[in-house]
């Protein structure tokens, strides 16, 4: 069952405004080396997406991303790299989809249509593979076994495909965060626990660390010869105030 955090999380990336770097359909183009990469070897991929999106800080590292219920139990802390690599090994699927929402979380980037459709037909084609092998064991016919045997690799085959166009996306994209395509990177360090998106503006130049600019008059006083004296009795008057002498 899905928690209330969990739900409030899927909420509000439907409000993220920012766009992936490249679409998934674009990727493969994109960079044709690293897509043939991740689809020969998406593990070793993904193991080296999820320490850059750490920022090489593997005391960061939570398995899964922190976005599953095993995150944080198993003893991350101890031995990260390790955890990281059975977690890209046994879950591979979950440690893509969780280094794709934290980069997604960290820059306020929305998954297209288009993307979502592609995911989405990913996904159907595997439980339709599924249910055609079910059904060819509890026959028994030859026939829906071979349709089912073809389902299958036509599953695999869009699965690794797809995995590897992601892997390719979140790879590009922290190209762009790091600085990678000319412009000056956006962030060279982690970012603190509350996260700053990309499309937030830049604050004023107007004073380093946070202090007030100096002030542009000097302060509204009277100069001094407008300034009144103190209100003093004269000495005249003060002598008189006391009795004469006997």
């Amino acid at each position: 069952m899905v928690s209330a955090a969990e739900l409030e999380k899927m909420q509000a990336r439907q409000q993220y405004r920012n766009l992936w770097h490249v679409d998934l359909m674009s990727s493969i183009g994109a960079d044709t080396p690293y897509c043939c990469f991740a689809f020969c070897c998406g593990p070793c991929a993904s193991y080296l997406l999820r320490k850059r999106a750490l920022y090489n800080d593997m005391s960061r590292y939570t398995c899964c991303a922190g976005y599953l219920p095993c995150s944080g139990r198993c003893g991350e802390s101890s031995c990260p790299e390790f955890c990281l690599c059975t977690e890209v090994f046994c879950c591979f699927a979950n440690s893509v989809a969780s280094t794709r929402f934290l980069l997604q979380d960290e820059f306020n980037i929305q998954t297209t249509k288009c993307d979502n459709c592609i995911i989405g037909f990913m996904f159907c084609l595997g439980q339709v593979a599924c249910i055609f092998s079910c059904i060819a064991c509890l026959v028994g016919s030859q026939d829906l076994s071979d349709a089912a045997q073809c389902l299958n690799c036509l599953s695999d085959s869009v699965y690794c495909t797809v995995c590897a166009c992601m892997q390719t996306q979140h790879k590009i994209e922290l190209d762009k965060r790091d600085g990678k395509f000319g412009s000056q990177p956006v962030m060279s360090v982690p970012p603190p626990v509350q996260q700053m998106s990309r499309d937030q503006d830049l604050p004023p130049q107007q004073a380093a660390a946070g202090y007030p600019p100096p002030p542009s008059q000097a302060p509204a006083y009277p100069p001094p010869s407008q300034q009144a004296p103190p209100v003093y009795p004269p000495p005249s008057q003060l002598a008189l105030s006391y009795p004469p002498p006997q």
